[in-house]
């Protein structure tokens, strides 16, 4: 991972890194042998510079982290989850655009939830 903004999320910090995050997480489900997962991390680095401090992102490395994957029934990658107080508030599964990312993290942030 490019940007130090990035985090790796594991089991053990989870809780910590998205449930109990302040604002709105965007958690890449990728692997190293996965192409598009290689293609859409540079957009995210992008992504991560310029929604500091709105939102954050994280990646899971399905390969290291698969109960994670199971969890959120991860069936395909990349999937781009977008968490807001613990819950998935979207989902992407594919290589996408950066407006496209940009657009659901905007919604991602604005997203009502109880």
């Amino acid at each position: 991972m490019a940007s130090p903004l990035i985090h790796t999320i594991t089991g053990q910090n989870f809780q910590e890194k998205v449930v109990n995050s302040p604002v709105p997480v965007l958690v890449d489900f990728w692997a190293e042998w996965c192409g598009p997962c290689r293609m859409i991390a540079p957009l995210l680095d992008e992504l991560a510079t310029e929604f500091d401090g709105r939102a954050a992102i994280g990646k899971i490395n399905v390969d290291t982290d698969q109960d994670l994957a199971v969890q959120y029934g991860i069936s395909g990658i990349p999937a781009l989850l977008f968490f807001k107080k613990g819950q998935v508030v979207g989902q992407i599964v594919g290589l996408r655009s950066k407006k496209d990312l940009k657009a659901e993290l905007e919604k991602a942030i604005v997203a009502e939830v109880k």
